[in-house]
């Protein structure tokens, strides 16, 4: 054990660990700002994109190493290119700025059978009236 730490964070600490540790770190970051750009979305995407943020990062918590990285870049890609369009939608505010970007073909050929599964119900979700959401913070939300 190193000294200071309680039995369960020393685990973090041994030589081996310190790629997760760090890899933990980069992990709650992007949580964290992908979160934070979804605040500038109007309110139903804001809640879409929450809830879909947050079951993707739990449900690939236990990703091997290779998949854990993908897993990273992609959101990273995400959150440039929302941060992105989002500033540019503050900054010249229209009436429906268009978020997110086309899936290639490429891409969508690479995908499994679970993600396509994931994809497809993300897609009706998405495409829901907008009273549908579950989001308590939009004042038309009715319960």
């Amino acid at each position: 054990r190193r000294p200071g730490t309680s039995g369960g964070l020393a685990a973090l600490w041994l030589p081996g660990r310190r790629m997760a540790a760090a890899r933990l770190g980069r992990v709650r970051a992007l949580y964290k700002r992908i979160l934070l750009v979804h605040r500038l979305l109007p309110p139903n995407l804001r809640a879409l994109g929450d809830r879909y943020v947050r079951e993707e990062f739990r449900r690939n918590r236990v990703a091997g190493v290779q998949e854990a990285n993908r897993f990273l870049e992609e959101w990273e890609a995400y959150a440039d290119l929302l941060q992105e369009q989002v500033t540019q939608s503050v900054m010249s505010p229209v009436q429906s700025a268009p978020y997110g970007a086309d899936l290639t073909t490429n891409k969508l050929n690479n995908f499994s059978g679970e993600q396509i599964g994931q994809l497809y119900e993300l897609m009706q979700e998405a495409t829901k009236p907008n009273f549908e959401f579950n989001n308590p913070d939009d004042p038309s939300h009715k319960k």
